[in-house]
């Protein structure tokens, strides 16, 4: 999986890349790279949030208890 920083910095670099994809500049052999980092940026996010649910799910148990 590829780096992509804390949560701010890689949804910041995915909407830079949203923006420029969007514009009226875009450059052809710019287009797959960008497409490229965008799904890596996509897949790491959701493989963050998948795994923020698990641990939540496994927590949420434990503080309705007032486990810890």
């Amino acid at each position: 999986m590829a780096d992509v920083g804390s949560w701010e910095v890689a949804t910041k670099e995915l909407d830079e890349i949203v923006e420029y994809l969007e514009g009226p500049d875009v450059n052809v052999d710019d287009l797959i790279t960008k497409l490229q980092r965008g799904a890596e940026i996509i897949e790491a996010l959701e493989a963050r949030l998948t795994a923020t649910k698990v641990k939540v799910e496994e927590i949420a148990p434990r503080v309705d208890r007032g486990d810890e």
